[in-house]
């Protein structure tokens, strides 16, 4: 997917609020909250996104630490949803 592709998905309340489900070419599908950060902006541009593992979801909301979030790039989606979808 590109990065314009995700951030129209993503404009719809999902960037730091709802966890979203990422499937992929080439591996399991995850489910994570996509997340802001300093340097958004210019990896949103190179198509990288953090994402926090749901597993991880309730600690980062308490702490912000941005060690609980992995980087991926958006080349690999191949589709977002909601999580019950």
């Amino acid at each position: 997917m590109t990065n314009i592709q995700i951030e129209k998905f993503l404009e719809q309340n999902y960037i730091d609020k709802k966890p979203v489900k990422v499937s992929f070419k080439g591996r399991k599908p995850i489910v994570g909250i996509f997340i802001t950060s300093a340097d958004y902006g210019e990896l949103k541009a190179k198509n990288f996104w953090r994402i926090v593992g749901e597993v991880n979801i309730e600690s980062f909301r308490k702490s912000k630490d941005m060690g609980l979030a992995r980087m991926f790039n958006g080349s690999e989606f191949t589709k977002l949803s909601a999580p019950d979808q």
